[in-house]
């Protein structure tokens, strides 16, 4: 009997003692957990830090770089703008060239007449001091009147030529003027036409002109028009004369202008009938440098800069019309609005 209660009285005393380090080992591994999340907590708090630096460091020299690149970016721009705005020049000045001697020809013409004029207006005057007769004097005044509005008349079309050929050799942006397509388009459609002969004084072609009468007028940059005409003209020429020159039998080569009004439009249209243009080059015909003539017969920038002249400076459109082996067509569209 006294051995068993010593048994319990152990056994009670043992199980008091096992909770108490029950618990002082809770206490221990949490204090140890503790610490240990605490240390690790602490080490990838520095190891974030360090790789929050290393990531400004990169990131900042990725700025740097970008802002390096858009340095030369923004140069390289302006080199090729700068270059640009040198070849668009160099190709008026060579239109401009080319029409040298058309322009010595058409302008000849009204100085000749100015001249003839003057002289005989001035053999007239010498007549009038001598003639005693009230109405022979009235006649020859009346000469003399009609002597000097003609001098007048091909005095101011020897300064519409002059004028014209300034227009095209500036540089800076023109102001849309009311403009008379008509007069326009046949001006330089003959200028073409000698400066053409002037280059190749065998040249030779049929001249046909279709103009709409009482077309309004239409709002545009003279110069920058001038220039699609121009251009336009030269490469038809050009195709005629190819043509011309490949011995082909029975050929007669023309080139005609037609104007009209269409839906609150200006058409002109510029016809040729040259070799044409193939299918597969017809789609690039307006990309820059892009040019079916031999090397060094143009710079492929003509069609290019005449595309833009018509759609972005006037919001109009051109549009080409080809068939190889029997013509090319150029439909230049200008609104009224």
């Amino acid at each position: 009997m006294v051995y068993n209660i010593d048994i319990l009285y152990c056994m009670n005393i043992l199980q008091h003692d096992w909770s108490w380090v029950a618990i002082v080992f809770v206490v221990i591994i949490t204090i140890v957990l503790t610490l240990f999340f605490a240390t690790f907590k602490r080490l990838g708090s520095k190891s974030l830090l360090i790789q929050k630096i290393k990531l400004e460091e990169k990131a900042n020299m990725l700025s740097i770089q970008l802002m390096e690149k858009s340095v030369e970016l923004t140069k390289n721009a302006e080199n090729l703008r700068s270059t640009q705005n040198q070849l668009i020049q160099s190709e008026k000045m060579a239109s401009i060239g080319q029409l040298t001697a058309g322009i010595a020809h058409e302008i000849q013409n009204p100085l000749n007449f100015v001249n003839n004029f003057s002289e005989l207006s001035a053999e007239l005057l010498d007549e009038l001091n001598e003639l005693p007769q009230e109405e022979e004097r009235t006649n020859i005044v009346n000469d003399i009147k009609q002597n000097l509005q003609k001098i007048v008349f091909h005095g101011k079309r020897a300064d519409s030529i002059v004028k014209g050929m300034l227009q095209l050799s500036r540089t800076s942006p023109g102001e849309k003027l009311p403009t008379d397509i008509n007069k326009l388009v046949e001006e330089f459609f003959i200028l073409a036409y000698y400066g053409m002969r002037a280059k190749d004084p065998g040249f030779n072609c049929s001249m046909e002109k279709h103009l709409a009468s009482n077309l309004p007028l239409v709002k545009i940059i003279p110069q920058d028009v001038n220039r699609v005409f121009l251009n336009i003209f030269n490469n038809s020429f050009y195709a005629v004369d190819d043509r011309s020159k490949s011995a082909e039998k029975d050929y007669h080569p023309i080139v005609s202008i037609t104007t009209q009004q269409i839906n609150g439009s200006i058409t002109v249209s510029i016809r040729d009938n040259g070799k044409g243009i193939p299918v597969d080059v017809q789609k690039k015909i307006f990309d820059p440098f892009f040019t079916t003539k031999p090397i060094g017969h143009g710079t492929g920038l003509g069609l290019s800069i005449s595309h833009e002249i018509i759609v972005k400076g006037h919001n109009g459109n051109i549009q080409l019309n080809s068939m190889p082996g029997e013509y090319t067509e150029f439909i230049i569209t200008l609104p009224l609005k």
